[in-house]
């Protein structure tokens, strides 16, 4: 499921691993504005409704200014779910902004090509399916015969080394729970 916050960020897109400053010259607002128009705008020109919006970020009230700045701009259009994620720029306005440019670059296309087109570079933001669920022993890196003080040690582990608070996500450390769960609960 896609979350407005924390910043939901599809498989199959490599982060960034430096950012740049961009010269952008635009607040948080207006660039949370131009998305919105320019996704509006894009569903009018192509006459393919936009749908089920959410932006996601790491922006909360209190802190604009996050540690981890990228957004991704999840929507369902032509039937398919869409993600635009861009971590380039080192705050949420800039890369907010750099994704209404690469909006607009889609309606340059279909003022300029076609909708075959369009369809086509939309395809590159095709938001994977979430992946098959795996067994909890091959999250958990144990045998399926593993008892219970194993399966508490190897759950240990690796919830210390993914968890949030350490640098992980909350995707792996939710994975890592249920894996652990549905181990002891095969074992009860």
């Amino acid at each position: 499921m896609t979350t407005a916050f924390p910043l939901s960020w599809p498989d199959g897109f490599p982060r960034s691993k430096s950012r740049e400053t961009g010269q952008f010259r635009t607040s948080l607002a207006g660039a949370l504005n131009n998305v919105r128009t320019s996704l509006n705008l894009f569903g009018r020109d192509s006459g393919k409704p936009v749908t089920d919006v959410v932006l996601s970020s790491n922006v909360s009230l209190g802190c604009e200014k996050p540690d981890d700045p990228g957004v991704a701009v999840w929507f369902r259009w032509q039937g398919m779910q869409v993600c635009i994620p861009v971590d380039r720029y080192a705050t949420p306005a800039a890369n907010l902004q750099a994704i209404h440019h690469v909006l607009e670059a889609r309606r340059v296309e279909l003022r300029h090509g076609t909708l075959a087109l369009v369809m086509a570079s939309m395809k590159g933001f095709a938001a994977l399916p979430a992946p098959a669920d795996r067994h909890w022993s091959e999250v958990l890196g144990i045998s399926r015969t593993a008892g219970r003080d194993e399966i508490e040690a190897a759950h240990r582990l690796l919830i210390r080394q993914h968890h949030p608070d350490s640098g992980g996500s909350e995707a792996a450390a939710a994975e890592i729970n249920a894996a652990r769960d549905a181990a002891l609960k095969e074992r009860t």
